[in-house]
């Protein structure tokens, strides 16, 4: 059997895992569309404030969904020991690792496609201007985040624990790359802060694909940002991988 069908297969098991997990359906899909419909109703009367807060959800979304996700998996199956007796069966490492971010990556898009709905429908948005730079966007996001995670797990010393290291990265970069309000309006060190890391440059990709229809030559250096950030991280998930719990 190839390596290919071996990594479908996995796909196929986690996104049945996936769906019988209701608490991670929860906050996987419905915690940013939560989100998106309470700042959503705060902001009712200014469309250019919904024009922010829908791509800045978009990309919340993929941050949620990747690397969240994977940072807290990833120490789960460590710790557990699930890593190591996967390691220890025939089926590839990478077939299995491929089928667990291959889903991680799936619910990303999915939530991206519920939200632009969700814009279309109640929020005075129209469908994306352009469809090739969203998708250009959301899979470099999905692939550095995801790549993050992944790297990020190395550093949480155990499952416990996993819930407040993601979301001491978690939180304060949504409120500070423009997720909720005009990244412009936020000081100038948080903005320069903000401007270091990839959540913003998401996010722009996506507004430019959602609302204003800059072309993606405009967005190059967002592009640039995001990726170093998605070669660095992929650097350092493999190299700090780990098969074995801590001792």
């Amino acid at each position: 059997m190839s390596d290919t069908t071996l990594a479908w297969r996995q796909y196929r098991l986690e996104r049945k895992m996936f769906w019988r997990n209701p608490t991670a359906a929860f906050f996987s899909f419905l915690l940013p569309l939560i989100f998106l419909f309470l700042f959503g109703a705060v902001f009712s009367g200014s469309q250019a404030n919904l024009n922010v807060l829908v791509p800045g959800i978009a990309g919340l979304s993929v941050m949620a969904t990747t690397f969240n996700a994977l940072a807290t998996q990833m120490t789960f199956l460590r710790e557990q020991g699930v890593l190591k007796r996967v390691r220890g069966t025939p089926l590839p490492g990478g077939c299995y690792l491929s089928g667990i971010i291959g889903s991680a990556a799936t619910n990303a898009v999915i939530q991206i496609l519920i939200i632009i709905v969700a814009g279309k429908l109640f929020f005075g948005l129209g469908w994306p201007k352009d469809w090739a730079e969203l998708a250009v966007f959301t899979v470099l996001g999905v692939a550095c985040f995801a790549a993050m995670g992944v790297a990020f797990s190395h550093v949480i010393p155990n499952f416990e624990a996993a819930p407040a290291y993601t979301n001491l990265v978690f939180l304060p970069m949504i409120f500070i790359s423009g997720v909720f309000f005009d990244v412009d309006n936020v000081p100038t060190f948080l903005r320069d802060i903000a401007n270091a890391l990839p959540l913003v440059h998401v996010i722009n990709g996506i507004s430019a694909a959602l609302v204003t229809g800059a072309p993606i030559a405009d967005h190059l250096s967002d592009l640039a940002v995001v990726a170093v950030w998605m070669l660095a991280s992929v650097f350092l998930a493999v190299r700090g991988f780990s098969w074995s719990a801590r001792d």
